[in-house]
């Protein structure tokens, strides 16, 4: 379950990852924004990966007049935002096997070769950076959600110098989403670490 310290602990590089997809709005505790839930059933944590900018575009919907003394008049209605974003090189998968967490806290058990006690690695093995998700979790998170969901946002917008927060919550949709397998790596068990394909991914998401 996400609360305030499992957010903290599963930040990497001090921040956290720029995007968080999420079924619920989530809480605000203590300036916080916290998705509810479980992290890979009701939010995943995106991967900053080879992610490229996120773009973010305004659209001011409004009804635009001229007046009989040729001045302009306009009629409000909302902003809404336009987002899109990339990754190069993906991992298709954030681990070796399905991790799970203590407080945030990666569980992860050495791996020692039986003959000489060295240790061969972790299990689960870590492939993205940070952790975050993968592209082939990306686009299960695409697959499910025809409807609209919540993408938390960190990036330095309230001006007031918390950057290791999330600072926006948004209602979205998916615009678009499309992938390419760059790269295929090496089947389980052959020995090799590479149990992962490297993916490109596009997506586009446009607020409710």
């Amino acid at each position: 379950m996400a609360t305030s310290s499992y957010m903290s602990n599963r930040i990497k590089f001090q921040r956290p990852q720029a995007l968080l997809f999420s079924d619920n709005p989530g809480t605000l505790e203590s300036g916080l924004y916290i998705p509810t839930g479980d992290e890979g059933t009701d939010f995943i944590i995106l991967s900053d990966h080879n992610r490229s900018p996120f773009a973010v575009s305004k659209q001011r919907i409004e009804t635009r007049n001229r007046m009989i003394n040729g001045t302009m008049r306009s009629y409000h209605t909302a902003d809404k935002i336009n987002l899109s974003c990339s990754w190069t090189r993906l991992p298709s998968r954030a681990y070796s096997s399905d991790p799970a967490y203590t407080d945030g806290v990666l569980d992860q058990t050495n791996v020692t070769a039986s003959a000489t006690g060295a240790l061969l690695g972790s299990n689960p093995e870590e492939h993205t950076a940070d952790g975050g998700a993968g592209g082939a979790d990306l686009l299960e998170w695409y697959e499910n959600h025809v409807g609209p969901f919540w993408v938390f946002l960190s990036y330095d917008k309230s001006g007031d110098g918390s950057l290791n927060r999330y600072t926006q919550v948004l209602q979205m949709y998916f615009a678009g989403f499309d992938y390419d397998v760059e790269k295929r790596g090496q089947a389980w068990g052959s020995g090799t670490s590479i149990g992962y394909d490297m993916w490109n991914v596009n997506m586009s998401l446009e607020q409710v």
